[in-house]
């Protein structure tokens, strides 16, 4: 026997403090999300670069997630589950450390490379956290459990936006790109050394929350009871997991619902920007109202989490899911047929529908996987990837600019109005399976 090990925790009072810890880094990975969405025009400007390759940010970020899933779970699955937490968090927190010397470069490339090794340790944190979470307790509880859990993740979204707003975008200097442009070598870099000082502010306070709570879980008792295999055993449990219907058709949902999430909380500005411009705003100002309803959304969509997380004590989680991607496809039908503020209000509605999807697609595909959830989780993190596959072609049916007679930013909604679809019927068929 190790005596180093220590006894696992049991009971509920003992699960109490590990709950509320693993809870916490879904704040934290929340965070490191929407911090990130608006850097992609930040280093645009600051480094004076086109947007395609200010978007780089965004490919990395996605890169990171899809290039360490598994890898993750097969560390997870030869160690534990704290211990793919742990890992998780000290690339998180050297990640975001990196942002220094990136700084001290005053090159974009050294920016990336910290974005990919932070989000290598988000994609450990995300495949240990969900199915660590469902482990913590009675199977039958195990959805409800993780949506309470997930309800605390955009919770640290709402900050990593607010903070992104208010110590990044409004502290950056004014300067417009074309003026950046006019100006010498010298004064440029000037210009882009005290905005990169401003940018890595909030990262490297960031880093040292991530270490403050990777020391507290080191120190912490945590649960065994999910750590009983550490054989990999890779393609073989692959094979396995993948011959589960549950399981193969909730990696797809989970990839349209990711596609649908991004695409309806990205093209909210494209699509307010249109409607308020055809009211007689001009273009910033329908901007920046349009990203407030963005930011409405992300409130609603906090909110609705508690509220679903408390109807799964009534209803059935298949069936809640399909009920509320059916509202979701619903309002999608609006946000296409409206040219008034009626789309508007639609397209922030479903936002609320869509706060139980990703936890609850989560726990029915992960349910009665047992040690194998290690490896399934990676399945369902890598399925993140519908978030940069889908939105690029929204965007392309948005360049179009009108599609017979009608705005295309409209029309582009009918790629969530599918995305809900399948959604729907994921939904149908786990409540039938019971």
């Amino acid at each position: 026997m190790n005596h180093n090990q220590q006894p696992s925790p049991t009971g509920k009072a003992a699960m109490l403090v590990p709950f509320i810890l693993i809870t916490s880094c879904f704040a934290l990975w929340g965070f490191a999300n929407d911090i990130t969405n608006p850097m992609v025009k930040a280093f645009s400007k600051i480094f004076r670069m086109s947007v395609t390759d200010g978007a780089m940010v965004q490919v990395v970020f996605y890169g990171g997630y899809f290039a360490m899933a598994f890898p993750a779970a097969i560390f997870i699955r030869k160690y534990s589950y704290k211990a793919g937490v742990m890992l998780g968090l000290a690339l998180y927190g050297l990640g975001a450390f990196l942002f220094y010397p990136a700084m001290l470069t005053g090159l974009y490339y050294p920016f990336l490379l910290a974005y990919f090794i932070l989000t290598c340790g988000l994609s450990f944190l995300e495949t240990s956290c969900n199915p660590y979470i469902l482990s913590m307790g009675p199977e039958e509880t195990s959805t409800r459990r993780l949506n309470l859990a997930q309800s605390f993740n955009p919770m640290g979204s709402l900050l990593g936006m607010y903070v992104a707003m208010n110590f990044i975008q409004n502290r950056l200097n004014p300067m417009d790109t074309a003026t950046r442009s006019t100006l010498s070598d010298a004064e440029f870099a000037a210009v882009r050394d005290a905005d990169l000082q401003v940018l890595i502010g909030p990262y490297v306070i960031i880093g040292m929350v991530v270490m403050l709570m990777l020391f507290l879980i080191a120190v912490t008792r945590m649960p065994r009871n999910a750590d009983q295999s550490h054989d990999v055993h890779f393609l073989h449990t692959l094979r396995r997991i993948f011959g589960i219907s549950r399981y193969r058709e909730g990696v797809i949902a989970q990839f349209f619902y990711v596609g649908a999430q991004i695409m309806c909380w990205t093209f909210i500005i494209q699509y307010g920007t249109r409607l308020f411009m055809s009211q007689g705003m001009d273009e910033k100002s329908a901007e920046v109202l349009s990203q407030q309803y963005n930011i409405v959304a992300m409130v609603i969509f906090c909110i609705s989490r508690f509220v679903c997380t408390f109807a799964l004590r009534y209803i059935s989680p298949g069936l809640l899911l399909k009920m509320l991607a059916s509202v979701a496809a619903v309002l999608t039908m609006v946000v296409i047929g409206s040219q008034s503020m009626m789309g508007m209000y639609a397209l922030v509605g479903v936002s609320a529908c869509m706060s139980l999807m990703f936890p609850t697609i989560y726990g029915i595909a992960l349910k009665g996987l047992g040690d194998d959830a290690k490896f399934g989780a990676a399945g369902l993190i890598m399925a993140i990837l519908g978030g940069s596959v889908l939105p690029p072609l929204q965007a392309v049916i948005i360049d179009c600019h009108t599609l017979w007679g009608f705005p295309a930013v409209n029309l582009s909604f009918v790629l969530p109005f599918i995305c809900f679809i399948v959604i729907i019927i994921y939904g149908h068929r786990s409540h039938c399976r019971g």
